[in-house]
This record gives structure tokens, C-alpha cells and sequence, in this order.
């Protein structure tokens, strides 16, 4: 598995409506973060706050000048839907991830073991018994 290289296609992939935001991260975007609430709608999130409909794009991605990079402007306060991703080999071989090495597809396990120490800071701690 290689390094992310930020070639935007998770966030691209998933803006259009497939993402979702738990009440508490809607409730303190609310408080402390208007700008990203405004783009809520009945609990949805990247909705147009001018019609109330979903966006086709996150309104956070941005496309680095004269390269084929993404970045988030609210990377720090994004969902966990886009902190917790990837969660699965099999989630990145189907959405066609750059990180992903032809020695991940042919060793899934392994290469899932090394997803999951890269991803150990972005997901919450697995409860006892799982």
C-alpha cells in the first residue's frame, strides 16, 4: 500500500449524497462553525444553502493549482464519514484508491492489517469482544 496521494476520488466519489454527519457533528458545526452548518439541510449534509438541494461536489474540495491533487478546507472539521475512509480493502479495490498495490489485492488480509495501523488515529478504538 502505498501513501495517499490525494487524488480526490473518495471525496469525489462520495459528495454527491452519500456521505452523512452524526447530530453531534451538525450540533457543533452549528455552534462553532456556521460556515460548514450552512450547508446543512434537515440533518443532510453538503446541501445548497440557497435551493436546500444536494450539492453534486463537497463544497470543501479543492483542486490544487496545476496538479492533479485535493485538498479539504475542512479537513480537521470534516465527518467522520470522510475521517473514518478508508475502512476496507474491499472499499478501496471498488473505488478504484490509488494507495492500493496490486500486492494488497492479491493478499487482502495483509493488506488489511496495514490499512488498519494507518487508520488507527482516524477511527475510533474497536470495543472489547470485536
Amino acid at each position: 500500500m502505498i501513501d495517499c496521494n490525494q487524488c480526490g476520488k473518495c471525496c469525489i466519489k462520495y459528495s454527491n449524497g452519500s456521505l452523512s454527519a452524526s447530530p453531534h457533528e451538525i450540533e457543533t458545526w452549528d455552534l462553532y462553525n456556521p460556515e460548514i452548518y450552512r450547508y446543512v439541510n434537515k440533518g443532510e449534509i453538503w446541501m445548497d444553502p440557497e435551493t436546500g438541494k444536494q450539492l453534486t461536489i463537497c463544497p470543501w474540495l479543492r483542486k490544487a493549482p496545476n496538479q492533479n491533487k485535493y485538498t479539504c478546507d475542512i479537513y480537521y472539521d470534516r465527518p467522520d464519514d470522510c475521517r473514518h475512509y478508508p475502512t476496507s480493502i474491499n472499499e478501496m479495490i471498488r473505488d478504484e484508491c490509488e494507495m492500493i498495490e496490486i500486492k494488497d489485492v492479491t493478499n487482502q488480509k495483509q493488506a488489511q492489517k496495514i490499512l488498519d495501523k494507518l487508520m488507527a488515529d482516524s477511527r475510533p478504538p474497536l470495543e472489547k469482544g470485536h
